[in-house]
């Protein structure tokens, strides 16, 4: 499982011209569900992004967390991230999950989340999405579970 987050001042996902969900400041995460990923890494996930430092404290250092800024999460799905651009010119997917099991993995990853009180939207699983952001830093990490 891959998840490519990025810190932002705000972000959002328009599906066909309409809003679909939004969020202030908090943390997008571009979630990438691979073969062999099960819930426990969904779990593992989770508790790994609303834990992770990347906020600044008093002092401008990344000491804070999800959590401790009480931000909020946008979760989209994205299975590129699982793409392999390692030979020729055209990405190979063949580490991507299927979808029907992605999608499930997704939705657990969701909950996760939630579990931990954060204020959490998402995008819509399989849409074609029109995603925006105002990137904070620009802070961006790839966590891989």
């Amino acid at each position: 499982m891959k998840a490519l987050i990025q810190r932002v001042k705000k972000a959002s996902v328009t599906i066909n011209s309409d809003l679909y969900s939004e969020i202030g400041y908090g943390m997008l995460v571009l979630l990438g569900v691979e073969k062999g990923d099960t819930e426990d890494n969904a779990q593992k996930l989770a508790q790994k992004l609303v834990n992770l430092r990347i906020y600044e404290d008093e002092n401008e250092k990344m000491n804070k967390s999800l959590l401790d800024i009480n931000g909020e999460m946008l979760v989209v799905s994205q299975f590129t991230l699982c793409g392999d651009c390692k030979k020729g010119t055209r990405p190979s997917f063949d580490k991507s999950a299927p979808p029907q099991i992605a999608e499930v993995l997704y939705e657990k990853f969701v909950e996760y989340v939630n579990e931990f009180n954060i204020k959490t939207k998402t995008g819509k699983f399989r849409a074609m999405m029109d995603v925006a952001l105002v990137n904070d830093g620009p802070v961006t990490f790839l966590v891989e579970k």
